[in-house]
């Protein structure tokens, strides 16, 4: 496969003067438009976040997230390359190295959340009659995990399984003493940022969880936790990491039982009812 950024330097001079700007602001520091959002690239560039479209589209690309899928193998970042370097002969040296890969995932994570928000988002998640917990592709497993643990200690909340139509649905049946928790790693999901939209005019609180606070997701929330996971290449293709959002979930659960320690016999309610379930 040709090397994107080779790609780019041969197809200057035939691009017209929009994707010329485009090219120049990619070629420039192609380490940080992989971790940038599309209309960061289009205001670097002084065009339209269309215009990102197009010039990727130009190039035979599906659109932006490939082109960043493809920069990110062209720079071969220490970040991918710790992941695809994995030992194949010697798995206590892989596991080790999945192990510091992982622990300063959480670390990241944990490391970068500020007390007063912090406070303030438990405030909100214990006074909302409803908590909404929204995620969709290789993300929803946390939102389905925050469901569970939420109700777990007597907090009502729901997700929508997945499927797009059935949130929005969901969210314009809640009101504003209920809040949204949207979870996404790039912070750009189309439907997501759509869903946002209709909880602001129910007026919802909305706590998103992303990787990047300038993400469109991020900057349309009132709380903002981000998680400490980049996006890294496995082979061909990109390789999200829950575990920082799963830390997060995690966080926030144990510190409201911390809040209220009544909370605990919730959970043993709860596991005495799905005893009978065990063998």
């Amino acid at each position: 496969m040709e090397n994107i950024i080779d790609k780019i330097y041969v197809q200057m001079n035939k691009m017209s003067a929009s994707d010329q700007k485009i090219g120049r602001a990619i070629l420039e520091n192609p380490v940080e438009v992989i971790n940038i959002t599309i209309s960061q690239l289009a205001k670097k560039a002084k065009v339209s976040d269309a215009s990102i479209t197009r010039f990727c589209r130009n190039l035979s690309l599906s659109g932006f997230h490939e082109l960043k899928i493809l920069l990110a193998q062209s720079m071969g970042q220490k970040e991918s390359e710790s992941l695809r370097e994995l030992p194949k002969d010697d798995i206590q040296a892989a596991l080790a190295q999945i192990e510091k890969n992982k622990i300063n995932e959480i670390q990241s994570t944990l490391g970068h959340i500020p007390t007063d928000q912090l406070e303030q988002i438990l405030s909100l998640i214990e006074k909302s009659r409803i908590v909404q917990i929204s995620a969709e592709g290789d993300t929803y497993p946390v939102a389905a995990d925050a469901v569970y643990k939420f109700n777990q200690i007597g907090i009502l909340s729901f997700a929508s399984g997945g499927n797009v139509e059935t949130a929005d649905a969901q969210t314009m049946n809640l009101n504003n003493k209920d809040c949204l928790i949207v979870i996404s790693n790039s912070g750009e999901s189309a439907a997501l940022i759509k869903e946002i939209e209709l909880a602001k005019k129910n007026k919802l609180k909305i706590i998103g969880i992303t990787n990047n606070p300038d993400s469109p997701i991020a900057l349309n929330s009132d709380y903002h936790l981000r998680t400490g996971v980049r996006q890294t290449v496995l082979q061909n293709q990109y390789y999200f990491s829950r575990v920082a959002a799963f830390t997060i979930i995690e966080a926030l659960f144990l510190l409201l039982i911390k809040r209220d320690e009544k909370r605990i016999e919730k959970i043993k309610q709860h596991e005495k009812i799905v005893s009978s379930q065990k063998i």
